[in-house]
Formats: structure tokens, C-alpha cells, sequence
């Protein structure tokens, strides 16, 4: 996650408060300034920070938060507060054209992910029932058409290239064609420079003026940090932005664009990228990313995450099951594979509160000995886990290449999670989570 160093040294600033039964004033600003030194640590632009400290200390020297029974819990709500603001407040969505096809022109430097992503959105928006038409307008990376055919196929999106042809002719043609085979969404992919020159901006204006798109979305690595905002200053300055979409925010990165690239430049972040998958592409939530930031979690995109994998009946059933302490073995390999299509576990544990992983190691490959495991059991074995007895568990053993040991450590983890899940699992949380899925799928 991008914040994991932030995330801990806001947490160790907010520690040193919450030993205290009352706050000083003296006690916030030395807080805030432990604050002030983690996000400009973080690459957040220098006056944003700067603001943003001197807004929350304001708040926060007020006589309602010092004279509170909890004041450090006042503290981190107006910090909370204050950054999901700095963020943009709410999450901005896509606007529609009144005529179709609505037309987004995606924009940015060579290396961000823009291809990629116009395949991510694509893939986004087909969930949300959308027919989107994708169209190759970078003619000069090596490559760049045929990246695009293999990503737009492997999302179910159409492809629209006419090779090296002059790009804005390119743009023109596909409304045509999205028009004709009844693509109600067409993403444009444009060419990127390794640098800001006018030949890219000049192209990127051309493309703009002929077809108007609905919304121009600037794509920026969040890895690159503070160069990241500056980037998006230049080209909204140049094009007028609509929108930015942060790439590669589960990398080893600071974070700092996240946090600026609104204050400085006025526009909103308004999707994530988080992941390398096709799939891994997040509407972007103030709100959730403050809370993450602050190691408070982000349990409303996990439990969205679930509704996107389990129908409500599958986890109705599933929370039944659980309660009666009816979870076998096919359910166990069921869920590991849902926690892969989830973004693994690192991706899983940083969404829930109070985790924060740091520079922990989080093996990824850590479910490949147990899913051998299960599936060396025949399925009477898996849905019956009692009926293993020593010579089943050696054959298991040789089938999955591993040893008895290591089956029987598994069979004692499987038994502690059920029983575990099955006393956790009360039938209030279980109402509380149909309802939070019913509002998802609704």
C-alpha cells in the first residue's frame, strides 16, 4: 500500500497523545508538527501540507476538542476530516453526454499506465453494463496498438486502430464507428512523451477541438510523487482536466500525490489504479482513502469486493453454514480462491482496521501449499474432514508434495478457523452485512 509509511508515523504521532488524559495546546502542535514532518516525508506538495496543518491546528486548539473526554480521539477525527477534504470530500464520478457516444480522452507521460488503464475503465464500465469502444490513437510508442488490442480483448471491449495514421483522423473515425456498432462509451487512448513538449501538447489539443470529449482524464504514476502533481498542473493548465487517475497506488510509493494533486490543481482523483490486473481498478473515495491512511481500514471497498465476487444468496448460505459450524474443506479452497480474485491477502488485511502492515513481508504464495493440499483429497475427503485417517493423510501428502506434517498442520488451522468463524459470525453481523450488500448491488 502506498501509505504504510505515513500511515505509521501519523499512528506514532497520534500514540503520543492518546496517553494523555488532557490536551494542551502545546500538546497539539507538537503533534502536528510529527504530522507536518510525515506527510512532506511522504512527497505531499510543501504548502499543502503546510495548510492542511495549519487548518487542523486551528480546529483542534478549539475549547470543544480540548475540553472533550477524548481528546485524542477528537484530534484524529478532525485530521480524518480535513484529509478526506483535502482529497476532494466526495467521490466525483463520471459525467454522461447527452449523445452517444460519451467520450473520455485519457492523457499522460509514457510509462504511467495509459493503456493499460483505458483497458482497466473499459473493463470497469462493461460491469456497469456499459458498451465502451476503445481507440488506439498513440502512434509512436512501439507497440502501443497491439498492447491495446491485447488488453481491449481480454476485457471484452472493441478495438478501434487504422495504424499510423494521423491521430486526430484516428479519434474522428472511431465516434463514427462507436456510433455504428453501438458503443455507447469511447475511451481514447493518446500518446505520451517521456517528457511535456508542445509537439504532445499540440496533438493532445487537436484530438481535443475535434472531438470534444465529455471528460479529459490525465493518468499519472503515484510512484513518481511530487512530480507526479506537477504533471498534472502542466497538462490541466494545457487541456483543462476534468479528472485524474492515480496508477500504481499499491507500489512501493509515498503517497504524496494522492494527497496534493487535488489541493494544486483543482481537479479531482477519480479512480485509482491498485493493482497490475485488468481488474484492479477502484473509484476513488476520499473518505476510504483518509480512513486507510489513518490505519482505521477500508471495510465499505472490502465488503463492495465480496458483493463483486459473491452473489447474496451464495453469502447467505455461506454465513449459515458458518454458524452451524458446517464449513468443510471444498468451502476452505472456495475462499482462497475468492481471496486471489480479492488482490490477495497483503491487499485484504491493509483494508481492515488497525493493520498496518509496514515493511512486513507478506507471502503471496503462502495458499499454494494448502490449495495442493485440498485438491490431492478426493471431495468425499474434503466435504468429510474427519474421515482422514493416517494413510489417507500420507497419500495426500504424496499427491500434493508435501509431507504428513505439513496436511496435518493444515487440518488444525482449518479446525481453529471454523470453530473461530463460527462464534464470530452472529446472527446480527450477519444481517448487518446483507444489508451492506444489498445497498452494494443496488
Amino acid at each position: 500500500m502506498a501509505f504504510e509509511g505515513l500511515t505509521g508515523k501519523i499512528q506514532q504521532a497520534f500514540k503520543n497523545l492518546s496517553g494523555k488524559g488532557k490536551l494542551s495546546e502545546s500538546d497539539v502542535k507538537e503533534s502536528m508538527r510529527e504530522v507536518r514532518m510525515a506527510l512532506l516525508e511522504a512527497d505531499v506538495n510543501y504548502a499543502v501540507a503546510k495548510d492542511f496543518i495549519k487548518r487542523v491546528t486551528e480546529k483542534c486548539v478549539g475549547q470543544e476538542v480540548l475540553a472533550s473526554l477524548t481528546p485524542a480521539q477528537q484530534v484524529i477525527k478532525v485530521v480524518q476530516e480535513e484529509m478526506t477534504e483535502l482529497m476532494g470530500g466526495t467521490i466525483s464520478k463520471l459525467t454522461w453526454s447527452s449523445s452517444v457516444p460519451t467520450i473520455y480522452m485519457l492523457c499522460g507521460l509514457q510509462g504511467a499506465g495509459k493503456t493499460t488503464m483505458a483497458a482497466k475503465l473499459a473493463g470497469y464500465l462493461i460491469k456497469q453494463g456499459k458498451k465502451p469502444m476503445l481507440a488506439a490513437c498513440d502512434i509512436y510508442r512501439p507497440a502501443a496498438i497491439k498492447q491495446l488490442q491485447v488488453v481491449g480483448q481480454q476485457v471484452g471491449a472493441m478495438v478501434y486502430e487504422k495504424g499510423t495514421q494521423d491521430p486526430v483522423k484516428t479519434a474522428q473515425e472511431a465516434v463514427e464507428q462507436a456510433r455504428y456498432y453501438g458503443r455507447d462509451v469511447l475511451i481514447i487512448d493518446t500518446a505520451g512523451r517521456l517528457h511535456i513538449d508542445v509537439e504532445l501538447m499540440d496533438e493532445l489539443a487537436r484530438i481535443r477541438d475535434t472531438v470534444h470529449p465529455q471528460e479529459i482524464l490525465l493518468v499519472v504514476d503515484a510512484m513518481t510523487g511530487q512530480d507526479a502533481v506537477n504533471v498534472a498542473n502542466t497538462f490541466n493548465e494545457k487541456l483543462a482536466l476534468d479528472g485524474v487517475i492515480l496508477t500504481k497506488l499499491d507500489g512501493d510509493t509515498r503517497g504524496g500525490a494522492a494527497l496534493s494533486v487535488r489541493a494544486v490543481t483543482g481537479k479531482p482523483i477519480k479512480f485509482s489504479g491498485i493493482g497490475e490486473k485488468l481488474t484492479e481498478i477502484e473509484p476513488f473515495y476520499p473518505d476510504r482513502m483518509a480512513s486507510r491512511i489513518l490505519g482505521m481500514g477500508d471495510m465499505l471497498t472490502l465488503i463492495e469486493q465480496s458483493a463483486d465476487i459473491f452473489s447474496e444468496e451464495e453469502a447467505e448460505t455461506m454465513t449459515q453454514r458458518i454458524a452451524k459450524g458446517q464449513l468443510n474443506l471444498e468451502d476452505f479452497l472456495s475462499q482462497m480462491q475468492n481471496m486471489k480474485k480479492m488482490g490477495g491477502i497483503r491487499s485484504m488485511l491493509d483494508k481492515l482496521p488497525g493493520v498496518n502492515l509496514g515493511d512486513v513481508d507478506v507471502d503471496e504464495d503462502a495458499m499454494k501449499k494448502p490449495e495442493a493440499i485440498i485438491r490431492a483429497m478426493t471431495p468425499q475427503e474434503r466435504r468429510n474432514p474427519h474421515i482422514l485417517n493416517g494413510s489417507r493423510r500420507k497419500r495426500i501428502a504424496r499427491g500434493s508434495g508435501t509431507t504428513v506434517q505439513e496436511v496435518n498442520q493444515l487440518l488444525s488451522r482449518f479446525e481453529q478457523a471454523r470453530e473461530m468463524t463460527r462464534q464470530m459470525t452472529s446472527p446480527g453481523s450477519r444481517r448487518q452485512m446483507m444489508r451492506m450488500m444489498r445497498k452494494r448491488k443496488g
